[in-house]
């Protein structure tokens, strides 16, 4: 395998731990306020997009134990102070932990005047970006969906939100309450881009052994597939054994469809009034965004697109164009209009993946670190209701 030395910051929240089979671990400490000796109280600590959490004590003092080794992003977060992070290695043995939070100087968010029909209708926008519109989406149910701040801008059309606490949402088509700091969240509605990040906590949800074998069920469908899936078994050398065929794939902007910012925006200068603008926009709408499409023969192997890195556990995948990713073992059952399929291919599981830098990268657990490649087809369906904690492992097949 071809070595790559990348130099790159540590930038994304979601770095986890790696898969070891050594004996689980333990993180103790104590937080306190800053320049003091103060304990915090009932703050949040947990590994981030893991299923380890606690809050602390009254004198401050934490524990988490039972830690599958590998390396973690531990945060800790309380209204007040300013969130902190720290990355640790966790072995078979006892990390202890102190820990100085710094106060947080409040700063006046900016009021945005909505009526509460602006804010239910921007919320119902939120939970179909943001938790999903399948079959497991509609069995999950925000518990506190006040905690969002949510302000659109027409004439962008972009919707924006972000939460000072946990937003909980409990699944109960996979079993888990996820806890999430939502930093930012952007949706595009011009572009067709959404982007959002944040830290996550899952913790099981109670149920019954029946309901608790369905779970685990349903957990593995929405692992086996996943681009987690993908990246695990693109490291291990795994792909074809586990259902993925990659392609190099080429495309070109289709130089006849106007661009989607100008089709938006004369849909809505002439809705209403010109019927005929209106229908001659609407088929500029239904137009393909690409054309010249073309898979690369043969398929790609692991060695074509995977390179190692200084740090061990942490790989980096790079291609020419475009890469064209399909899961032989499930069938699509949505329409993307814009996701070329060759006709002679069954109708799998299809995803495109494009490069944002030229590379990314991508640790053992199969969690993409900083820029993440946009993912259009299948993947782009991958929503908070089939998210699954970093430290999940499949049963098997």
């Amino acid at each position: 395998m071809a070595r790559l030395t990348f130099r790159f910051a540590f930038i994304c929240c979601l770095l986890v731990p790696f898969a070891t089979k050594a004996q689980n671990g333990v993180i103790i400490g104590k937080i306190t306020a800053q320049g003091g000796t103060t304990p915090v109280a009932k703050a949040s600590v947990f590994l981030n997009n893991a299923s380890y959490g606690t809050a602390t004590a009254d004198d401050g003092t934490f524990s988490l134990r039972g830690v599958k080794p590998g390396q973690y992003d531990l945060v800790v977060s309380i209204l007040g102070y300013e969130e902190y992070t720290q990355k640790v290695q966790v072995n078979n043995n006892t990390l202890d932990l102190s820990i100085s939070l710094t106060p947080k100087v409040m700063m006046m968010r900016e009021v945005v005047i909505t009526t509460n029909a602006d804010w239910k209708k921007n919320y119902e926008q939120f939970k179909k970006e943001f938790i999903g519109i399948t079959d497991n989406a509609k069995l999950c149910k925000v518990a506190n969906p006040r905690v969002l701040n949510l302000s659109y801008t027409r004439r962008t059309q972009t919707l924006e939100a972000s939460t000072d606490e946990f937003l909980e949402v409990e699944n109960y088509a996979l079993g888990y309450k996820v806890k999430f700091l939502l930093k930012d969240f952007t949706s595009d509605n011009i572009g067709g881009i959404i982007s959002y990040s944040g830290r996550a906590l899952f913790e099981d949800l109670p149920g019954t052994p029946e309901q608790k074998l369905k779970w685990k069920v349903k957990r593995d469908e929405a692992y086996y597939g996943s681009s987690r899936h993908f990246y695990r078994s693109l490291y291990k050398n795994k792909l074809a054994e586990e259902g993925f065929v990659m392609c190099d794939f080429t495309r070109s902007i289709d130089p006849n469809r106007p661009p989607e910012a100008v089709i938006k925006r004369k849909l809505k200068q002439f809705n209403g009034y010109n019927r005929d603008s209106v229908m001659y926009w609407l088929q500029k709408e239904s137009m393909p965004r690409w054309y010249q499409e073309h898979l690369v023969k043969p398929p790609l192997v692991a060695r074509d697109v995977l390179r190692t890195t200084e740090q061990p556990g942490i790989y980096a995948i790079t291609f020419p164009h475009y890469l064209y990713v399909t899961y032989t073992k499930k069938m699509e059952t949505v329409d993307f209009k814009d996701l070329y399929r060759p006709l002679d291919m069954p109708n799998y599981e299809a995803s495109v993946l494009t490069l944002n830098g030229g590379y990314a990268v991508f640790d053992m657990n199969g969690t993409v670190i900083g820029n993440a490649p946009l993912n259009e087809g299948t993947w782009s369906k991958s929503k908070l209701s089939n998210m699954l904690p970093v430290d999940y492992e499949p049963s098997d097949k």
